[in-house]
């Protein structure tokens, strides 16, 4: 039986106004000479086939009554922007049509969510615990620092949604959705609820966590970095309250205001960043180029804080940050770190004859041991490959993973062997407040901010 959509009568046939056939044979079946734009017949091979010229021209004629884009040109109908042959072709791939292509929408109201409370207020923006009203869903709403924003929408939120929604991983906290108030200021992040942080957890811990949990912990953080990294991007502020965690055991890398994406060669980037406690040596000693590398000794520093159950190097300044540094490690030297007399700032620096000894000459694994009694010699091992001086010889996080640590005994606790704590965030009686100091996340300069935009632009 022939489709009621091409069986028109024989009227609207002729005139042209019926929709055309599906393709040659369905021509060739009706074996009627239709009429270009000229009035002139469309040619046929000896089979009855309509030639590939005239065929685009046969479903170009219907379209073009209802699609402004295509124009008529010498009597020859011709598509806008567009030539070569073919069939309503972009480059080599079909065009789809329309209703392929899910429909674009604005953003959900936040009327949306019920705000049950308030959680914390951070250099970007400030959080809530809220209900959606639809699911019952709970999640954390963040709304974004705007009111002071001179330069558009903020460069950090951007890095931070656009980062979010690229880095899918169970150990990265996920974006759901994108909501806006009443005013263009009123703009909000919705996430997946996560109870806690891991320094309010360590601060307020009667008792570290057990090594085979601190393996757990360190295996999750090191994927979501891993993640990261072979996806071109750097954190730049990875420290123990950024990292939170739920009652099943589970971690999630949280808060990506500073992260960006990175090439190869990596360019200039703001010296600005990371937490001080967290800072990498290179940067306390002003490098203008950086990569993947500053994360990780962040993660060596959360590594001996989930041993510690205290932050590792706790500097007042840069200055001192610096010198904490070389008094835990001793001082490098060309031999453990090429190049170090040429960093900009070890010119200036005033150093006590008492860490004046060069790393070179007792090892950073030694140098550990008088910190961290009771770790095995494997532990040392991969800090001190995490807390190495030299960038480039630093761990990654790839190799992190394959480290002998994580196969020793005891081995990496099953994340629903964790115990749960009451939680603050989520309104629960006796959970512990974040009552711990520690220092804030650097805040770009006005110069740095335009630069980033510049350098957002140039990767995209």
């Amino acid at each position: 039986m022939v489709d009621s959509r091409y069986d028109s009568d024989s009227t609207s046939r002729a005139s042209g106004s019926g929709r055309l056939g599906g393709g040659r044979s369905k021509l060739a079946a009706i074996g009627r000479a239709r009429l270009d734009s000229e009035g002139k017949e469309i040619s046929k091979d000896g089979h009855g086939h309509v030639d590939d010229d005239d065929q685009d021209q046969l479903d170009l004629v219907e379209e073009a009554d209802r699609t402004p884009s295509i124009k008529r040109d010498g009597g020859r109908i011709r598509r806008r922007g567009g030539g070569g042959k073919g069939r309503n072709r972009i480059g080599d791939s079909p065009v789809p049509h329309r209703s392929s292509h899910p429909t674009i929408q604005g953003c959900r109201s936040v009327y949306c969510y019920e705000r049950l409370n308030h959680i914390e207020e951070g250099s970007y923006g400030v959080v809530f615990r809220a209900r959606d009203k639809e699911t019952g869903e709970i999640v954390a709403l963040k709304k974004l620092k705007m009111d002071k924003e001179k330069n558009g929408f903020p460069i950090t939120s951007l890095r931070e949604i656009r980062t979010l929604m690229e880095a899918r991983h169970p150990n990265v906290v996920q974006v759901k959705e994108i909501v806006v108030g009443d005013t263009l200021t009123q703009i909000f992040i919705v996430m997946e609820f996560v109870e806690h942080d891991l320094k309010t957890l360590l601060s307020n811990m009667r008792t570290p966590f057990l090594q085979s949990e601190i393996k757990t912990l360190m295996r999750q953080l090191l994927s979501a970095i891993d993640l990261l990294h072979s996806n071109w991007i750097i954190h730049r502020d990875l420290k123990t309250s950024n990292l939170l965690m739920n009652n099943r055991g589970m971690m999630k890398l949280a808060d990506f205001g500073l992260a960006r994406m990175f090439g190869d060669p990596v360019g200039d980037m703001t010296q600005l960043v990371v937490t001080l406690w967290y800072r990498a040596p290179e940067l306390l000693l002003g490098v203008k180029e950086y990569g993947t590398a500053i994360d990780m000794w962040s993660v060596g520093c959360i590594f001996a804080e989930l041993i510690l159950k205290e932050p590792l190097l706790t500097g007042k300044n840069e200055s001192d940050q610096i010198l904490r540094i070389f008094k835990l490690l001793g001082q490098p030297d060309e031999a453990s770190w090429p190049g170090y007399s040429s960093l900009p700032s070890v010119s200036s620096l005033s150093i006590p004859s008492s860490i004046a000894l060069p790393s070179s000459d007792l090892t950073t694994k030694s140098r550990l041991r008088s910190r961290f009694r009771y770790s095995t010699e494997n532990t040392l091992d991969l800090l001190s490959g995490l807390l190495c001086y030299d960038p480039s010889r630093r761990l990654t996080a790839a190799d992190a993973l394959r480290h002998d640590y994580f196969k020793e005994s005891p081995l990496p606790a099953h994340p629903d062997t964790f115990g749960s704590f009451p939680s603050v965030a989520a309104g629960e009686k006796g959970g512990f407040e974040k009552v711990a100091y520690s220092p804030p996340a650097p805040q770009p300069r006005l110069g740095d901010q335009k630069l980033a935009y510049q350098l957002e632009f140039d990767l995209s």
